[in-house]
């Protein structure tokens, strides 16, 4: 394999979009206005936000999504540029680009909605054509907003020997083949009983074990505050995760994610790279925003060295 073909650290393929997002000191109810602060707009999208989540942490990682030839397709293109993203794989028009309509509690907690866009358009031809990205993907990590025909196809287009890592969000039925291309299936608790349905049963260990009989050849469930469990039908073991004060909790998933997969072409055993994953998602809520909360390499060791103080 030459210089130019060496491989990468991690393919993303997924969602790009534009997170306008308001701070509410509560959401409202079916049929009430409540009043928030200023709208901001941030880059985001669950594709993007790994590909520079993982980028920020030093990972050579690339992108393939689809944005509009507007200005919120300009913004995602120049954030994933500057986190030092590959950006060969991104593709525009078809429709404007993907937005999600954030509120953000006083908590940290948020609700988003997702007009998904041009993610919509990602179709497994844009995949096909892609061939030379995933020939030098040991990991590709994807997400379930963009077409499930889509996702479907990223499976089939695994190198051999390539590793695939997948969010079910927003949480929909899976594909045989996919479930069985999964190592691992990431999911909060949500995700775990929208995809286990009836008799998910009360336990992050009843939950794992439910999904490893789907047929994923391991299984990640986050918790949150309380950390993360990994099983991979050998061990089940939880994870810790720091005490911080959650300021914004938004995209902080999509940080863990990025940081697993990451780690785990690097050749991190689940548990390890779950570990480092739990650090760098706890690092993302005591910031504000998505990308704009992710830690660089230098970042998560400072915030290691102040929750050990």
């Amino acid at each position: 394999m030459s210089a130019r073909q060496a491989p990468r650290d991690l393919l993303v393929v997924g969602s790009a979009n534009a997170d306008l997002v308001v701070g509410v000191e509560r959401r409202p109810a079916a049929g009430e206005t409540v009043l928030g602060s200023d709208l901001a707009v941030h880059p985001g999208g669950k594709g993007a936000n790994q590909a520079v989540a993982a980028a920020r942490l030093g990972a050579d990682t690339a992108l393939l999504a689809r944005v509009g030839d507007d200005a919120h397709g300009r913004l995602l293109t120049g954030s994933l540029r500057a986190a030092g993203v590959d950006v060969s794989g991104m593709l525009t028009g078809g429709a404007p680009t993907g937005v999600a309509l954030i509120t953000v509690d006083p908590s940290g907690d948020n609700s988003i909605v997702v007009s998904p866009g041009a993610n919509a358009r990602l179709t497994p031809a844009d995949v096909e054509a892609a061939g030379g990205l995933f020939a030098r993907a040991g990991v590709v990590s994807v997400q379930l907003e963009i077409p499930p025909a889509t996702v479907a196809a990223v499976a089939r287009a695994l190198r051999p020997g390539a590793r695939l890592v997948l969010n079910p969000s927003p949480p929909a039925p899976l594909d045989a083949a996919v479930l069985a291309a999964c190592d691992p299936l990431v999911v909060n608790e949500h995700e775990a009983r929208v995809v286990i349905g009836e008799g998910a049963g009360e336990e992050p260990e009843e939950w794992a074990a439910a999904l490893l009989a789907l047929g994923p050849r391991s299984v990640v469930v986050t918790l949150g505050a309380g950390g993360a469990l990994a099983a991979d039908g050998e061990r089940t073991v939880r994870v810790a995760s720091p005490r911080v004060e959650a300021v914004d909790t938004t995209g902080a998933g999509d940080a863990f994610t990025a940081a697993l997969a990451w780690r785990l072409g690097l050749g991190d055993d689940l548990v390890a790279a779950v570990r480092f994953a739990v650090r760098v998602g706890a690092a993302a809520v005591t910031r504000r925003g998505a990308q704009d909360s992710y830690p660089t390499r230098g970042e998560l060791a400072a915030f290691a060295e102040e929750v050990r103080a």
